[in-house]
């Protein structure tokens, strides 16, 4: 079939798009980011280069991969559908309520194809216990939990994290909150309806940085069949991606291990006195790909971002939305807007709307709840903190440390 022409806009996350375009369908034509000589760099003559998005955007192509700041998303989708392009978006879908809604409307308004890049519902154990749970192997879901806790040196810490108002230096924790949770949206087909959540605050971690945010957070979230859902994360000590669903016929888990993902395996185990003909107790084995092994297996994130490309491309040549679309994404991303606003007030339980239905989305239109600076400005007084024990001066001395790392790695 003819290539997909593609754009991407951010080189640093946008180089995994890049390298997957090929094995998809994807031709890359353009690539956007404000960072000029490494663009020169990285691609001299090969393909069109641009420093200004909306100049991008008149590039002749058919689609463009979101990977620029992880707050600044919305925009720049609805910039791109409304300029007759699909659109790929890194996590976050919207850094506010109302974005959320202003961005369901504009993939209804364009028709065109929108999707979530989230890669962990896309690693072996997750497409397996998907395989299952559509099987009805452990019946219907009643309580399952995520964990994406991925903890790091201080050092890193301020290398991902260039400048004072840098998107990672105040990010509330539950933002960060779809490699945890689209895992088991994606296995059991269900949708939040409410949660609450408790911040964790041990900013101790990062005492020689500029990041003003709680470093973990756990939430309980009420799903649409009236399961419950527990998402734990962000950068604490003990590091975990894993997963585990229980149901009314059984329960399975990816097994815990070394590794980013651990040794990949799932565990199935149903009660002895409810077992049913052909079933055991209790098995464990290591699940093949169910398709495109080759390509899977050389991608990053467990194979997650083959498959990220892959369904894109497959949304766009067939007209149909992905599983990932915009509502199952802003629905997602909203969680961990009302999960921050649920932490500072306590846990007090928020409901989180059916972004698919314009009269439960509507009150929220002009709901701008944000707790990121602008990057000229600064930070309002009416904003809310990134923690629950409110926004810190850090000392001179982290300050120092941190611009020390900033020069070092080139940002001015």
């Amino acid at each position: 079939m003819n290539k997909i022409r593609l754009g991407v806009i951010g080189l640093r996350r946008g180089v995994a798009y890049i390298d997957q375009a090929g094995d998809t369908g994807f031709e890359l034509v353009a690539v956007c980011d404000k960072w000029e000589s490494r663009l020169k760099t990285s691609f001299g003559h090969e393909v069109a280069l641009y420093t200004d998005y909306d100049e991008f955007l008149k590039h002749d192509m058919d689609a463009v991969v979101l990977a620029n700041y992880f707050h600044e998303h919305a925009p720049f989708a609805i910039k791109a559908l409304r300029s007759g392009k699909h659109v790929l978006s890194e996590t976050s879908c919207n850094m506010t309520l109302a974005e959320g809604v202003t961005l369901c409307r504009a993939v209804e308004e364009t028709g065109l194809i929108y999707m979530l890049a989230e890669n962990y519902p896309f690693i072996r154990p997750i497409q397996e216990m998907r395989r299952l749970y559509h099987a009805g192997e452990i019946g219907r879901v009643t309580y399952a939990e995520g964990e994406y806790n991925h903890p790091c040196p201080e050092r890193m810490a301020n290398e991902l994290a260039p400048g004072h108002y840098h998107w990672r230096n105040w990010v509330p924790p539950t933002y960060y909150n779809t490699h945890a949770l689209a895992p088991l949206m994606y296995v059991t087909d269900t949708m939040p309806r409410s949660v609450t959540c408790m911040s964790i605050p041990a900013r101790e971690l990062f005492p020689n940085t500029m990041r003003m945010s709680d470093p973990g957070f756990a939430m309980l979230i009420r799903m649409d069949n009236e399961a419950v859902f527990r998402v734990f994360g962000l950068v604490l000590p003990g590091h975990s991606n894993w997963y585990r669903f229980h149901g009314l016929e059984g329960g399975m888990e990816m097994t815990r291990g070394p590794g980013y993902f651990g040794p990949e395996q799932v565990r199935v185990w149903h009660e002895e006195y409810a077992l049913k003909e052909g079933q055991v107790t209790e098995r464990v084995y290591s699940p093949e790909w169910p398709e495109h092994k080759e390509e899977a297996s050389k991608a990053g994130h467990g194979g997650g971002d083959f498959f990220v490309n892959y369904h894109f491309a497959e949304a766009i040549r067939t007209g149909k939305q992905p599983f990932l679309d915009v509502y199952r994404g802003v629905a997602m991303t909203s969680v961990g807007i009302l999960g921050w606003k649920s932490a500072l007030e306590g846990g007090r339980p928020f409901d989180v709307p059916d972004f698919r239905d314009e009269a439960a989305r509507k009150p929220y239109e002009s709901d701008a709840f944000s707790p990121f600076p602008d990057q000229e400005h600064g930070k309002a007084e009416s904003q809310p903190p990134s923690s629950i024990h409110g926004d810190i001066r850090r000392s001179p001395e982290a300050e120092k440390v941190a611009m020390d790392v900033w020069k070092e790695i080139g940002y001015e």
